[in-house]
């Protein structure tokens, strides 16, 4: 892999795997990665395989990311979503390019993609009920849409009201 360069750094590895993390029949890990790649998009991997394995999968890195925020030598699950992208000023302008909503960070969290700690930020959320939407995530895929928020224990009408416009799927 290139030499990081220090304006741009890996910022998100994120979302969680299915119950222990198994492979997809026939034995493949399944991976999501996006960002400064060559070549977002799914990739199969051998079981064992690293967060390394799955950025040189989807073609390496483009020329000037930097990956020194993230793990390359930690093992992957299926399921899990890699994410390269800029950090620091780089990132300061893209997150102001994006439209504008009441998410704690201005900005609508989008279910299928969000950490523990983006869920928890939310208003009404906590730790308990953010690991219950990332177990939902888990066991059910990805959010069709926002609705399906209601079918996550602990997430009734008068909560589900005060997330609608701060969340996306």
């Amino acid at each position: 892999m290139p030499e990081p360069t220090p304006a741009l750094a890996a910022v998100e590895v994120s979302g969680t795997a299915p119950s222990g993390g198994a492979a997809q029949p026939g034995g493949q890990l399944v991976v999501s990665v996006g960002g400064q790649v060559a070549r977002p998009g799914l990739v199969r991997l051998a079981p064992g395989a690293r967060v390394a394995d799955a950025v040189e999968a989807a073609g390496g890195p483009v020329p000037g990311a930097d990956l020194t925020g993230l793990n390359l030598a930690r093992r992957l699950s299926d399921g899990e979503h890699v994410v390269v992208g800029p950090a620091g000023p780089a990132a300061a302008a893209a997150d102001a390019a994006q439209p504008a909503g009441d998410g704690p960070s201005g900005r609508r969290v989008d279910l299928n993609t969000a950490t523990l700690a983006e869920l928890d930020a939310l208003p009404g959320i906590g730790p308990v009920t953010a690991r219950r939407i990332l177990d939902w995530r888990s066991a059910h895929g990805r959010f069709a849409g926002v609705d399906q928020l209601r079918e996550v224990d602990g997430i009734g009408e008068a909560r589900f009201s005060q997330l609608r416009d701060l969340v996306t799927a």
